[in-house]
């Protein structure tokens, strides 16, 4: 029998973030529990309905189950899902179909009725899937992404101490989403900024995952207004909401992987504000 955990996120709005201290912060924009053996946990967020889980299968499959805040009796029914495996073989299991996901490959699940499965290749060396799930408005077919399959990115230089490559798993030339847009960020040795200069995006939510890091790395994740900034310290397998009001970035102690995915009016990668390093205060 799965096991399901859920909580829910309110929407704050910008004038009430920048009043708050560490504390608050952590507790409406940083998801520290994603990830538990056995169990399949969600935080629903009202961030354009975003919501962001953790499966850990062991030597049992865990099944997707429907949670209160979607109000449906399957949880797919009126959602679409990408689930990412940062942990060892996995599959992901929909009806009579299943995908095989081998470590940093992504799955995707249309909007649809049918019973949804997680699984572990090796239980001694469980999967460890990182589910982002919005409302979708169609049911587009499910498929699986290697991530050799992604659209790669080269970016930053390594005197800014931002080189880094940049997966496009969800995006509009490849695979179609009703409004998920999801990608990974890998740095090369030496660099540790992401998402720099950063940037905000009004018409859009996002969500990152920080992952890879050693247990005593931590990332320091730049958030809030661009003239109103903020920051969180982030630990390894934790998650943070960024509102479309929020800028986005930030620098780890060491190396790292992050996992960003968007949702809202539109699923074009480059729609976003600029906030010039310089403006920031």
């Amino acid at each position: 029998m799965t096991t399901t955990h859920f909580s829910s996120r309110l929407a704050i709005g910008p004038a009430e973030a920048a009043r708050m201290d560490t504390a608050a912060l952590r507790a409406h924009f940083l998801v520290e529990d994603l990830f538990a053996p056995g169990t399949l946990r969600w935080t629903y967020s009202h961030y354009d309905r975003m919501a962001l889980g953790g499966a850990v299968p062991g030597a049992e499959p865990l099944a997707l189950e429907a949670i209160a805040p979607v109000g449906t009796a399957s949880f797919l029914a009126r959602r679409e899902l990408v689930a990412v495996n940062i942990g060892g073989a996995g599959w992901v299991e929909r009806g009579s179909e299943r995908f095989a996901a081998a470590p940093r490959d992504m799955v995707y699940l249309g909007q649809g009725s049918e019973a949804v499965r997680f699984g572990s290749e090796d239980p001694g060396d469980p999967a460890r899937f990182y589910l982002v799930s919005a409302p979708a408005h169609a049911a587009l077919p499910s498929r699986r992404i290697r991530i050799e399959e992604a659209k790669r990115l080269e970016m930053g230089t390594p005197e800014s101490a931002n080189q880094r490559t940049i997966f496009q798993f969800i995006h509009p030339e490849g695979a179609r989403t009703c409004q998920l847009v999801v990608g990974m960020t890998i740095f090369a040795a030496g660099s540790v900024w992401n998402t720099m200069p950063p940037h905000l995006h009004d018409r859009r939510s996002e969500a990152y995952l920080y992952f890879d890091l050693e247990p005593k790395a931590r990332v320091i994740h730049l958030m809030g207004e661009p003239q109103e900034t903020r920051h969180l310290v982030v630990g390894n397998e934790q998650a943070v909401l960024s509102p479309p009001w929020s800028i986005h970035a930030g620098a780890g102690t060491a190396r790292y992987a992050f996992i960003w995915a968007m949702a809202g009016d539109n699923v074009d990668y480059t729609d976003v504000d600029p906030a010039p390093v310089e403006t920031l205060r």
